[in-house]
């Protein structure tokens, strides 16, 4: 494997626009891919993104869980800006809830340079009619709109509550879950990139694996029946599961004579919650939830075959939204108003020559049930409040966050208050304080 920091001499650009396929993970532990070193659970499909493309061995998340993660990451900008740093509830009578109606998203933009769009699986900003992925720049959507999901059935009869047994929707119709949730959403992307023709297109393939609840099919609990611990024995078949699905769609564009121009980039939405779902963060500290590393720093593969160096790593620090950022760029798309992302394009292009790492500084905040946590990751140095934590960290010489350092601090502090000056105030409550005071209201009316 070739490891590099900078410039890399690559092909031409190609004249034709690339095709985008963007896979997110939902909770998936950092140390739970081979390519990082897992041995329990196989993942050649996966591995496969970073032997024929590069692995961004500093790849952050730009949130530590769900929604915000996904809200920064179609927009190109850092949540926050639009006030969007919780877990939206799930109510589809309520139009507040949700992804803001003036951000403009990144399929909308990249429907203005002449792509068709789709989004497949886990939507999570926003229950309300104004918030479906049809009306926020997809062409075509396939999934669900909360938080999770079943991975077996759906059930009108019950209070959804969070939609954990909503109807799936396509295009706005609703029907059920057909066999295994993962496999279903694996095939509606083979069968919507084999209907796609010859336009250039933007996938979001968002897997809710291996979120909760912990359900995997039974051939995946026979395969892995040597790991004696259940609960890892079913996380083991999810994740496998997602990983067929993932080949499934690697071989449909090999199939369409398209892979050699398609950027496929793989992420997980934040890191794992380990003991929750049975992941592994391997040798980072914290999880799901928290600006530890284990919270934040997630696999980040990204593949384009004859554009990217194969089996290469890139050691500087790079964030979710900049994969999002960087497909505008390709695409030729819009740039106008703000965007916090960064084209990774200059660091593989020959005589670019860019000055400095992609990001001179990344930030984090996440004001979450009474927790005000936040972190600045400037070069190797990254200053954190986790709870009881206040601390700065070197992580070239301590990657678990074990042994905190007295210099540095004070002025990362002041960098990072700095850029929370331009922030807004969370928008909306969490589901949880959300539920609470819905549920006080109707008893009210009722009394």
């Amino acid at each position: 494997m070739r490891r590099f920091l900078g410039l890399l001499l690559i092909l031409p650009l190609a004249a034709a626009p690339p095709n985008f396929v963007f896979i997110v993970a939902d909770d998936l532990g950092y140390g739970d891919l081979g390519v990082h070193g897992c041995r329990d659970i196989p993942t050649p499909h996966i591995d496969s993104i970073a032997e024929t493309g590069v692995r961004f061995s500093n790849g952050y998340s730009n949130h530590p869980f769900c929604s915000p993660m996904r809200a920064g990451f179609l927009t190109g900008r850092y949540q926050h800006r639009f006030g969007y740093e919780t877990n939206v509830p799930y109510d589809m009578e309520n139009p507040h809830l949700g992804l803001p109606d003036d951000v403009v998203t990144i399929p909308q933009r990249l429907k203005e340079a002449g792509y068709t769009t789709a989004a497949i699986g886990k939507w999570h900003l926003g229950a309300h009619p104004s918030k479906h992925p049809n009306r926020r720049g997809f062409d075509f959507f396939f999934g669900f709109l909360g938080g999770g999901h079943d991975y077996f059935t759906s059930d009108l009869s019950q209070n959804q509550h969070e939609g954990y047994k909503a109807p799936l929707m396509r295009n706005g119709q609703p029907l059920g879950v057909e066999g295994y949730l993962t496999d279903q959403l694996s095939d509606e992307a083979v069968a919507w990139i084999q209907g796609n023709g010859n336009k250039p297109f933007f996938l979001y393939l968002a897997y809710n694996a291996p979120h909760t609840p912990m359900q995997a099919p039974e051939a995946k609990l026979e395969r892995f029946a040597s790991i004696r611990d259940r609960k890892r024995r079913t996380y083991a078949g999810m994740v496998s599961a997602m990983d067929d699905g993932i080949g499934k769609v690697l071989a449909a564009l090999d199939a369409a004579g398209i892979r050699d121009n398609t950027v496929v980039a793989f992420v997980s939405d934040n890191g794992g919650p380990e003991p929750h779902n049975a992941s592994d963060n391997g040798p980072l500290r914290g999880v799901k939830g928290t600006v530890f590393e284990g919270g934040v720093r997630v696999p980040y593969l990204v593949s384009w075959p004859g554009r990217l160096p194969r089996g290469s790593v890139f050691d500087q620090p790079v964030i979710t939204m900049d994969l999002t950022v960087t497909a505008l760029h390709l695409a030729g798309a819009p740039l106008e108003g703000p965007l916090d992302g960064v084209d990774l394009m200059p660091w593989f292009t020959p005589g670019a020559d860019p000055d400095g790492p992609p990001h001179a500084a990344l930030f984090w905040r996440m004001r979450h049930r009474d927790r005000n946590d936040f972190a600045i990751r400037r070069g190797p140095l990254k200053f954190l409040r986790q709870g009881d934590v206040t601390a700065t960290f070197d992580l070239s010489s301590d990657l678990g966050e074990t042994k905190p350092i007295e210099s540095g601090g004070q002025g990362l502090l002041a960098e990072w208050t700095q850029w929370n000056e331009s922030n807004k105030a969370p928008a909306f409550p969490g589901f949880a304080p959300y539920h609470q005071k819905r549920g006080e209201f109707y008893d009210s009316l009722a009394k």
